[in-house]
């Protein structure tokens, strides 16, 4: 099975109504930034999607949403 990037995984879902979910190494590496960033994220309220297991995954387009609010509150 090939590793799929995340605009094919979208577009594959797109159908469906379904977004792809990203990792923690995944927001990492869309940021370019530490897991220990994305940890203080989540504790400063980054959105964080329910899994059944161990582990988090994130909405894109809730982190993107989360990231516009939180840089217009630190610009006013």
């Amino acid at each position: 099975m090939a590793t799929q990037t995340l605009a094919e995984r979208a577009e594959v879902l797109r159908p469906t109504g379904v977004t792809p979910l990203l990792t923690t190494a995944q927001l990492m590496a869309r940021y370019g930034v530490s897991n220990w960033t994305v940890n203080q994220w989540v504790i400063n309220g980054c959105p964080v999607e329910p899994t059944a297991f161990r582990g988090r995954r994130f909405d894109l387009q809730k982190v993107e949403k989360w990231m516009a609010k939180a840089a217009l509150a630190t610009s006013a």
